[in-house]
C-alpha cells in the first residue's frame, strides 16, 4: 500500500545509506555546533550553518542549546566529582551506560547549572519559543511524520535509530565508556580515555583523553596515527568559508641549539605542559623503571610491575592499596624515586602561584641545572631537550 511504502521505495542498501547520513547530520550537529562551537568556542560557524544545526537537532533530539552546553561545562568544571552531571566514578558504569539521557534530562532541570554554565548561548526568539519553549517536543514529532511520509513503515525504524544515536553514543557511550575504558595520551586529573584512535561513529568525540587534555581545541585526534572525522568536517567547512578555526593543542617546538632558558621558554612548556608531561614518561619514567626491573629480585620486580602505572598516574586516581604499594617502592628503588620527585617538581612549576615571572624562569632554570647534574641519562637528556622548548616556528 501507499500509505504504507511511503513516497520513495528505494533498495534496501539505499535505507541503510539514508539512516546513516541522517545519523552523521545529528553528529555533526553536537560535536561541531554543540561541542566545539558553541561549549568551548574553539571554532565559528557561519550564522547560517548555525541556524541550520539548532533546526536540525530539534528534530532530531529535542536538545537545547543552552542544556546542552551548561551540562557539558558543568562536566568540566567539576569532573569526576560528585556534582559531575554523568560521571562513571560516581553513578557505576552502568547507570552511565544505560541511563545517560536520564542523567542528562534531570540536570537540563537544574535552573542554577543553566544559569551559571550556560553563559553566551542563543537567546532569542525561536530558543525560548520554540527549541526550549512549549514547541520543544514538536520537533521529533515532525521528523517521525516526515520519515513516515518519506519511506512508509520503513521510516519509524529509521526514525527510531536517529532518536536513539545520540543518547546510547553520546550520553552513554561517550560520557560512560569514555571515562572507563580505552588508553590515554595524557595523564589528565580525571578518568578520561580515547574509546578508539579513528574516531568517526560519535564525530571524533571518541578520543575523549585528547579533549579533556586540551578542551580548547577544535581537533581531537592529536597523534600521527589518530583521526577525528569531526576535524576532517571543518576543515572542509573551512575551505567553503563556512568555519573558522579559533583555537587549536600546541605542537610542541623545540629548537636544539637554544640553551638558554627564558620567559619565551616557560610560556612554551606551560603551553604544552600535557605533551610535556607524556614525553617525561616514555623518555624518564619507563626507561628508568625498566633498567631497574632487568636488575631486581623476585620480590621488588613483584612490586615493580605492580606499581608500573602508578608511576605517571595521578595521585587522585590511585586507590588506598595502590598508593601504599608506591611509596613503599619510592622508599625501596633510589633511582625511581629521583625520577619521581623530579616529575612532581616540574608539575610543581606550572601549578604554583609566583610573585613574578622571573621566579618562574629562574625554578625552571633550577630545575634543568638539577636534573642535568642528577646523574641519571634519562633525565639529563630530557632537561637539555626542555631547554630547547620555544613558540616560534623552526
Amino acid at each position: 500500500m501507499f500509505f504504507l511504502d511511503g513516497i520513495f521505495n528505494p533498495p534496501w542498501w539505499a535505507y541503510i545509506l539514508i539512516t546513516l547520513v541522517m545519523v552523521q547530520i545529528t553528529i555533526a550537529s553536537v560535536t561541531l555546533y554543540l561541542h566545539r562551537c558553541q561549549a568551548h568556542r574553539s571554532v565559528a560557524l557561519h550564522p547560517l550553518l548555525c541556524q541550520f544545526f539548532r533546526f536540525w537537532l530539534w528534530l532530531t533530539t529535542g536538545m537545547s542549546t543552552l542544556e546542552w552546553v551548561a551540562i557539558h561545562r558543568k562536566h568540566h568544571a567539576m569532573c569526576e566529582t560528585e556534582n559531575d552531571p554523568h560521571s562513571p566514578r560516581v553513578y557505576g558504569i552502568r547507570k552511565v551506560l544505560l541511563q545517560g539521557a536520564e542523567l542528562y534530562s534531570k540536570e537540563a532541570k537544574n535552573e542554577d547549572t543553566l544559569r551559571r554554565y550556560g553563559g553566551g548561548t542563543p537567546d532569542d526568539w525561536l530558543e525560548r519559543n520554540v527549541y526550549r519553549g512549549r514547541l520543544s517536543v514538536l520537533g521529533v514529532s515532525l521528523m517521525l511524520i516526515v520519515d513516515f511520509v518519506l519511506f512508509g513503515a520503513i521510516g519509524v525504524t529509521i526514525w527510531a535509530i536517529q532518536m536513539l544515536w545520540i543518547p546510547l553514543h553520546g550520553a552513554g557511550g561517550i560520557n560512560g565508556i569514555g571515562h572507563f575504558w580505552g588508553y590515554r595520551n595524557y595523564e589528565t586529573p580525571d578518568d578520561s580515555t580515547n574509546i578508539y584512535p579513528w574516531a568517526f561513529w560519535v564525530g571524533g568525540e571518541e578520543l575523549h583523553n585528547n579533549h579533556h587534555s586540551y578542551p580548547f581545541s577544535a581537533r581531537f585526534s592529536l597523534k600521527s596515527w589518530e583521526f577525528d572525522i569531526g576535524w576532517f568536517y571543518i576543515r572542509n567547512l573551512e575551505f567553503l568559508r563556512l568555519a573558522k578555526v579559533k583555537k587549536v593543542a600546541p605542537q610542541p617546538l623545540i629548537d636544539n641549539g637554544k640553551q638558554v632558558i627564558d620567559m619565551e621558554t616557560v610560556r612554551a612548556v606551560i603551553r604544552s605542559r600535557m605533551h610535556v608531561m607524556a614525553d617525561y614518561a616514555s623518555k624518564v619514567t619507563r626507561p628508568v623503571w625498566k633498567e631497574e626491573l632487568k636488575k631486581a629480585g623476585q620480590m621488588r620486580r613483584y612490586m615493580l610491575r605492580k606499581t608500573k602505572r602508578a608511576l605517571v598516574l595521578e595521585r587522585s586516581r590511585m586507590s588506598a592499596q595502590l598508593r601504599h604499594m608506591l611509596d613503599d617502592v619510592l622508599s625501596d628503588v633510589a633511582r625511581i624515586r629521583i625520577v619521581h620527585q623530579y616529575r612532581m617538581q616540574l608539575l610543581e612549576i606550572w601549578d604554583r602561584t609566583y610573585s613574578g615571572r622571573e621566579k618562574r624562569v629562574q625554578a625552571l632554570c633550577d630545575w634543568c641545572y638539577r636534573a642535568e647534574q642528577s646523574g641519571i641519562d634519562a633525565l639529563r637528556e630530557f632537561a637539555c631537550r626542555l631547554r630547547g622548548y620555544t613558540l616560534k616556528p623552526m
